[in-house]
């Protein structure tokens, strides 16, 4: 299951997908308003695997009673993020920001990447180095390249991998449940 070059590549198992099955009716249940609607977007089941992966971030116990979800560049999920605001995760609530600069950044607690904005990565990992923040984005390659998170689509599917030494750089957990669902893990 592992590899030389310290990636784990998940083998779609049948307790996998009936993990990863789960995951998505948690997923489509946190949103109620949206799906009820009829079939949610794609930045609305974006939006919902944010929520879940601050669910399944432990941070360092000194981050505080918010949790800033933040959007770095052009915002693509638009009104998409509104069944965030104020939602809890444990004990601390959500508050989505829109930051405008590099400077802005290390007051946030997720960063999400946006495309427009991936050209900028070096200087948007180097604004959050060593702070407490997950990185996010939606962008091919962007986990290579040093982000946590990076959300893809796959067969017409959302789906993530994670880079565990950034988050660890960050002194992030990121939960065992969580790196389960995930196409692939670089360690």
């Amino acid at each position: 299951m592992g590899s030389q070059d310290g990636r784990v590549r998940s083998r779609g198992m049948p307790r996998m997908r009936s993990i990863a099955q789960s995951f998505l009716i948690y997923l489509l249940l946190s949103f109620p308003a949206h799906v009820a609607a009829g079939t949610p977007s794609e930045y609305q089941l974006k939006a919902a695997f944010l929520y879940n992966f601050a669910l399944f971030t432990e941070w360092p116990e000194a981050v505080g009673d918010t949790l800033d979800l933040c959007i770095y560049g052009s915002d693509p999920f638009g009104d998409a993020l509104l069944p965030l605001n104020h939602r809890r995760v444990g004990p601390r609530r959500i508050i989505t920001q829109l930051p405008t600069t590099l400077a802005e950044l290390p007051d946030c607690e997720l960063v999400f990447i946006a495309r427009s904005a991936m050209g900028q990565l070096p200087e948007i990992l180097g604004a959050v180095h060593g702070l407490p923040i997950l990185t996010v984005a939606d962008s091919p390659g962007a986990m290579r390249r040093g982000v946590a998170i990076n959300m893809i689509t796959q067969h017409n599917r959302i789906a993530f991998e994670a880079n565990l030494t950034a988050a660890r750089a960050h002194s992030l957990n990121l939960s065992s449940r969580l790196l389960r669902l995930a196409e692939e893990v670089e360690k």
